[in-house]
């Protein structure tokens, strides 16, 4: 899921969505941004997968189940602890300050281009470095 993260965030979001997806990098008017529809529409799409693959839990199911558990993953990683949507998640980890490095980097750029670091769970060992 992160690859395909990344690759839709570089190329779909900084590309031809880049109308919708600029709502996340400029200035917050409010607690929602028109770029969290995009949650909700993967949000609606793993639903359905999960529904139509239940019955004989085939292939179907476990995409939109792994569709799911990124999308929680990406709640708790980019909106409760990088963009601090609710005002309780701090770390001292290594790891963690480093994907929120370059995820501050990666929004350096209030435009669609130049940017850097698309992903979510990796990015760049220079990030790490204390």
């Amino acid at each position: 899921m992160e690859a395909f993260s990344w690759f839709i965030h570089k190329y779909l979001f900084h590309g031809p969505l880049w109308f919708i997806h600029k709502t996340h990098h400029g200035h917050k008017k409010g607690w929602f941004e028109l770029n969290d529809i995009f949650s909700l529409l993967f949000a609606s799409i793993a639903l359905w997968l999960m529904w139509v693959g239940h019955v004989t839990l085939d292939y179907r199911f476990w995409i939109g189940t792994g569709i799911s558990i990124y999308g929680c993953i990406y709640f708790i990683f980019h909106d409760w602890f990088i963009h601090n949507r609710f005002k309780a998640f701090k770390s001292n980890n290594l790891y963690l300050k480093g994907i929120r490095r370059a995820h501050k980097i990666h929004h350096k750029s209030m435009d669609k281009y130049p940017s850097k670091e698309f992903g979510l769970l990796i990015a760049s060992r220079k990030w790490f470095k204390q």
